[in-house]
């Protein structure tokens, strides 16, 4: 019996949860179908070469490349192509608010099971107002389990639609490299202590948070620092204090050299507490209050239960005292012992175990149009209402871009698409990056696929001049 093809999208988040959740779910179906991972996060780049999982990046609709109704119009037409190519018997969507283009796959095939990953904790934001809508457009919902989920209190806290399985992470300890390994292969120097800082840059509040961190670790002897990313503004002035023996290093999948790291300091998301904590990495959680994701209850439960430190996120002075801590080896010892006690993050294998029941189903959910068009009604409703709520917001922003003109970064060029079904890592950041419109297609694609993928490109980009290939 031939194993079934499953499609596992995902959203452009705020961090790498979705992506990296579902790269644990692949990994697990790799023995018992065929998986296939499309993303709008620039993070799919990593994963074909590193994981030998087949994957699509799709530009998401911040890139702006085209309006809100034709990009959901573009989604749906790039998944129903991947669908007919592969014969996917199955497309589980992992984001906080499956995209009118994911919903209107399934009412276009009704054949098609249709799954809804939708993380818990979530903060009490405007699209919780149609949970129901959505989740009534879903063959099955399920909820990745939280360690922290005993603090959830949000819009999803109480409903009875989803499955709840253990939580998913990366991190496996039979895969896991030993401490002098993941040294090694980081480029580590193996005697002299490690600490992983993964906050990231961008606004100045984001940035000072940075400086914050990293002040905290001054006086740590010998210790080497690493960052995934340069901890550097938008304007190329670096956000780290002199004094540290700081290391940009990218590593992919970063839960395979946890190991390598003495402490850690983090945002508190789903993605990082579930990878850090379970590989017992002593750890100060900063949170990120952007988005849906209730950071904030999260960390307040690893620290009041002793699996981490919490900094108050709205205090720089705490930020680098609570990180500070991490230079006692006896605070570290303690998080590190008290990580052992926690669950096995199991959730990937059961997911999968999911999927692969409902792909060997023959009846699918008849998609419920009268349903469906109510979903985009209040799409379209909740749409206006913060437009007319952020009216004001960016009339401001008008005088004061008069007053300060913007300077512009990078404009899409308004060319032909690069069209390319690239593994290689390097070319895909490259690609995705770039201010070219980037079609990606998978890898052993037919020219049957490579022509519907040009007259989808076409319709959403309007007529090519030519088409360019990588």
């Amino acid at each position: 019996m031939s194993k079934p093809t499953i499609i596992l999208a995902t959203s452009n988040g705020v961090g790498m949860g979705h992506l990296a959740r579902a790269s644990a779910v692949a990994l697990a179906l790799k023995d018992i179908a065929n998986p296939i991972i499309v993303s709008m996060a620039g993070g799919i780049a990593e994963i074909p070469s590193f994981m030998g999982i087949r994957c699509e990046y799709i530009p998401g609709r911040d890139r702006l490349w085209m309006s809100r109704e034709k990009w959901d119009t573009y989604l749906c037409d790039r998944l129903l192509a991947l669908i007919e190519e592969t014969d996917a018997k199955v497309l589980s969507f992992d984001g906080v608010v499956p995209y009118p283009g994911v919903i209107a796959t399934k009412n276009a095939n009704p054949a098609l099971k249709l799954v809804w990953v939708r993380r818990g904790l979530w903060q009490k934001k405007p699209q919780r107002f149609i949970l129901g809508l959505q989740a009534a457009m879903m063959d099955t919902v399920i909820e990745p389990g939280d360690i922290a989920r005993a603090y959830d209190f949000g819009p999803t806290s109480k409903r009875k639609d989803a499955v709840l399985t253990s939580p998913v992470s990366l991190f496996r300890k039979e895969d896991a490299l030993s401490r002098d390994d993941a040294r090694r292969a980081m480029g580590l120097d193996l005697n002299r202590p490690v600490a992983l800082v993964q906050l990231g840059t961008g606004d100045s509040d984001v940035n000072h948070k940075m400086t914050a961190a990293l002040e905290g670790l001054i006086g740590w002897k010998d210790l080497q620092v690493v960052l995934t990313k340069a901890p550097i503004d938008k304007d190329g002035n670096s956000l780290a204090p002199t004094g540290l023996d700081i290391k940009v290093a990218r590593y992919f999948p970063l839960a395979k050299v946890l190991h390598a790291f003495d402490a850690g300091i983090c945002a508190t998301g789903y993605n990082g507490v579930h990878e850090l904590l379970p590989a017992q990495v002593p750890t100060v959680f900063v949170s990120n209050i952007r988005g849906t994701d209730d950071q904030e209850a999260r960390a307040r439960w690893c620290h009041d239960f002793g699996f981490a430190l919490r900094a108050d996120q709205a205090d720089l002075a705490d930020i680098t005292k609570t990180v500070r801590q991490l230079q006692d080896p006896q605070v570290r010892a303690a998080l590190s012992a008290q990580c052992a006690e926690l669950p096995n993050t199991t959730g990937g294998e059961e997911i999968a175990k999911i999927l692969c029941a409902l792909a060997a189903e023959t009846k699918a959910l008849n998609p419920k149009t009268l349903t469906f068009k109510r979903l985009i009604i209040q799409d379209h409703i909740n749409r206006g209402l913060r437009h007319v709520a952020n009216l004001g917001i960016r009339r401001l922003a008008l005088v004061y871009r008069f007053i300060n003109p913007h300077i512009v970064g990078q404009i899409t060029a308004q060319e032909s698409p690069v069209f390319g079904d690239s593994t290689q890592p390097e070319q895909l950041r490259e690609l995705i990056k770039s201010a070219t419109r980037f079609e990606h297609l998978i890898s052993g694609s037919s020219q049957a696929y490579r022509q519907r993928r040009e007259d989808i490109a076409k319709a959403a980009y309007g007529d090519l001049v030519e088409i360019i290939k990588k």
